[in-house]
């Protein structure tokens, strides 16, 4: 049987727990608005997609007019640090439970965080595939999207009831 880690303290794991968790609810927050905003400028780019299928193929790196150029990039940015913080946030949970217990799966968390690092890398690699050859990557990054929303909101509930069990 393995024995816990000898770690001085855990609150130093917590702090970066929590501070990772706040930015990614922020991360999520501001990738649901830059990706509100492309998909609003998508839509009215030219509102029937199947008939501007040929036009986007031809000009992809072209960017509507109602849309800035920064957006994009922006939110492909944001993306990637969503998901650096999310498999961060993986680590410290494992590290935490194993250092502070000597064994894994002491609560629903760890199934709950597993299927946010699960959703989040599959809404990654959903985005990564958007294009007009794909129709089918943008609905399944957008339903992802709200099924992480409910996984971050079980992650935060389950991950709060984890940490009570830490502090004095």
């Amino acid at each position: 049987m393995l024995a816990a880690l000898n770690l001085p303290s855990f609150l130093w794991l917590w702090r970066i727990a929590a501070w990772s968790m706040g930015l990614s609810i922020s991360a999520y927050l501001l990738l649901a608005v830059t990706g509100g905003w492309l998909f609003v400028s998508h839509r009215q780019q030219g509102g029937q997609l199947e008939s501007q299928l040929k036009n986007q193929l031809e000009n992809q790196l072209a960017t509507p007019a109602n849309r800035p150029s920064w957006l994009r990039p922006l939110h492909l940015f944001t993306g990637g640090v969503i998901v650096l913080l999310v498999l961060l946030l993986l680590a410290v949970g494992l590290v935490g439970t194993f250092g502070y217990y000597g064994s894994l799966g002491h609560s629903p968390h760890l199934i709950a965080g597993l299927t946010v690092v699960g959703l989040t890398l599959l809404s990654a690699w959903a985005a990564l595939r958007i294009s007009p050859e794909r129709p089918w990557a943008r609905p399944l990054h957008l339903g992802v999207n709200l099924a992480l929303l409910i996984g971050l909101t079980a992650v935060s509930w389950t991950g709060w009831t984890v940490v009570q069990k830490y502090l004095p």
